[in-house]
């Protein structure tokens, strides 16, 4: 399997993918980074947050758009070089969310392609965004 090369790549290309995020998924993103800040995992110290109550982890939702650049645009083979982010909204348990890129530079010579990246919740309300750049396959 692999993705696609620099040469297959056009400005405006996109891809997605969709998840919707458990109280497990929640969990097992805390125990493996060790991230196990109450607003994620408390209910009781949670509920008197800005956000009245837990919310999923903004890194586990930038996860979602590692899955698209890995594995669909440019896909398998692709080393994700940066990301910059922007929390824009929280992700509530029980939450869908889109994660979307699209192409918006192309640079042949140093095989590095930038997209912008976008997260938003089934009502279509913005959670991440923000710009990648990767290095596709050969």
């Amino acid at each position: 399997m692999k993705g696609k090369t620099i040469g297959e790549i056009k400005i405006g290309d996109s891809a997605s993918f969709q998840k919707t995020i458990s109280e497990s998924d929640v969990y097992l993103y805390a125990g493996i980074t060790g991230d196990i800040n109450p607003a994620h995992i408390n209910h009781e110290s949670s509920k008197d947050t800005l956000f009245k109550g837990r919310i999923a982890h903004g890194m586990l939702t930038a996860g979602l758009i590692s899955a698209v650049l890995g594995v669909q645009l440019p896909g398998p083979g692709t080393i994700y070089l940066s990301q910059e982010l922007k929390f824009t909204g929280p992700v509530r348990f029980g939450d869908t969310i889109k994660a979307e890129v699209e192409v918006i530079e192309i640079n042949e010579e140093k095989n590095r392609v930038k997209l912008n990246t976008i997260c938003t919740n089934q009502n279509g309300d913005g959670v991440l965004k923000g710009t990648a750049v990767v290095m596709p396959p050969k």
